[in-house]
């Protein structure tokens, strides 16, 4: 065959003619495999083989990663850009909405604003389409006792249950465990649990009574577990059976539909949230994605993005279509507090059963790489989700000069790990490694 299109371990296929290798979305977080093992990056294997091979790469996106734009800005990559969509149509006009005013003037229904609710309805009486983003599977992310405040949590994780009405069961999303759904609080016996947040399935559910008229479906994983279920998915919303698509992020991913006129991002505050030096730079590669699903072929599209706080630089950013923007505030801010692409980052997480162990462990195992390293190494940290399938997890940080060789820090990483792991204590432990 002369054109292999494939996911991220096509790279390992067995090549002997390579000449073009071509990676959409090049920015996509999804082409990093960090569980299960081999870890690796899609992309950056890609650009290895196609050098090993003599061929060329073509990264295509429209939000690239900071350092891929950077490497084309000082001409490492070739730069080519598109100033224009397909058929010259506008890119979509994005209105914002204060929910946080919303909410303490009490007119928000639930997650949904007055002008989302209109805006959805004019779409519908024009028969065209809607994509309503929420980044979050499942009914509510949690249940709570409306009396006393327990929250039902994993046995074998730090994580609270998230509700998933469908499936009539709490389900922890880390190691897949499932729960009944119980009917009596177990720490003040009250009746009064009630379901926190807004998940996929909620919104659908809500969808279905606002608009009774409207033909509602969910792409999110728990529908598209199958090829068959998620093909059937993008059938029917291509052939308009489908009035309203409500997903998580995978309606963010390179749909092409000529009738959706409207795009719908219930909370963008949720993405700036994560602990992450990226989550801007994500954020705004999210949004900007899901935006870019609006208005396609005849008409320009509208995106309504409701935020509890309008003033943050990201969402002035995705309204002006400001990828320049971002690319030139994000990079001073990593330069000055020394984030890629102006060093290397190694993250080294340790595991074990008995968290006591792993507390002496981490502390060993800092004061070795500090030996080594000196300020370069931060830790040891409690990552926010400390227990992961009963393993107990803690993480050190390492900050590399671009100068530096890798290959001898990965080096020195393995003969610490090896002198630890030889240690009868520590000898159940686990390590393993994530690079930038």
């Amino acid at each position: 065959r002369s054109i292999v299109v494939g996911v991220r371990s096509s790279v390992f296929l067995p090549f002997q003619r390579l000449g073009l290798v071509i990676i959409d979305e090049e920015h996509e977080t999804s082409f990093k495999q960090q569980e299960p093992a081999p870890r690796y990056h899609g992309r950056n294997a890609a650009l290895v083989l196609a050098r090993q091979c003599g061929a060329r790469t073509l990264l295509g996106t429209a939000t690239p990663s900071l350092e891929s734009y950077r490497n084309a800005r000082v001409e490492k990559y070739g730069l080519v850009t598109l100033k224009s969509r397909y058929g010259d149509v506008q890119l979509p006009e994005v209105e914002v909405v204060d929910i946080a005013e919303l909410r303490r003037k009490r007119l928000m229904r639930g997650p949904y604003s007055p002008q989302l609710i209109a805006r959805i309805r004019e779409t519908l009486e024009r028969r065209q389409q809607v994509i309503l983003f929420q980044n979050r599977r499942g009914y509510a992310p949690m249940m709570e006792c409306h009396v006393c405040g327990w929250v039902p949590r994993c046995t074998r994780c730090d994580v609270s249950l998230t509700v998933h009405r469908s499936q009539h069961a709490l389900t922890c999303h880390y190691c897949g465990a499932t729960y009944p759904v119980p009917s009596v609080c177990p720490n003040c016996q009250s009746h009064e649990l009630r379901a926190r947040g807004i998940g996929t399935e909620r919104v659908e559910d809500d969808l279905s009574r606002l608009f009774p008229e409207a033909r509602v479906a969910r792409m999110d994983l728990d529908t598209t577990r199958s090829r068959v279920g998620y093909e059937q998915l993008l059938h029917d919303f291509q052939r308009g059976v489908t009035d309203i698509l409500v997903g998580t992020q995978m309606v963010t991913k390179g749909l092409d539909f000529q009738h959706v006129s409207l795009v719908g991002i219930l909370d963008a505050g949720t993405m700036l949230s994560m602990p992450d030096f990226r989550s801007h730079e994500r954020a705004f590669q999210m949004m900007s994605q899901v935006a870019g699903r609006a208005g396609r072929r005849n008409i320009r599209g509208r995106v309504v993005l409701q935020t509890t706080d309008p003033g943050q630089p990201v969402i002035r950013q995705v309204v002006q279509h400001d990828y320049e923007g971002m690319y030139s505030t994000q990079l001073s801010e990593r330069q000055l507090f020394f984030f890629p692409p102006f060093c290397r980052l190694v993250y080294v997480y340790l595991k074990h059963r008995d968290e006591q162990v792993l507390e002496r462990l981490s502390a060993d195992a800092s004061s070795l790489m500090r030996r080594v390293f000196g300020e370069r190494v931060l830790g040891p940290d409690t990552p926010s989700v400390a227990r992961v399938n009963q393993m107990h997890v803690r993480n050190l940080l390492l900050k590399v000069e671009l100068e530096a060789s890798m290959a001898a820090v990965r080096q020195r990483l393995r003969q610490l790990q090896a002198h630890l792991l030889s240690q009868p204590a520590y000898r159940s432990a686990q390590f393993y490694y994530d690079v930038d």
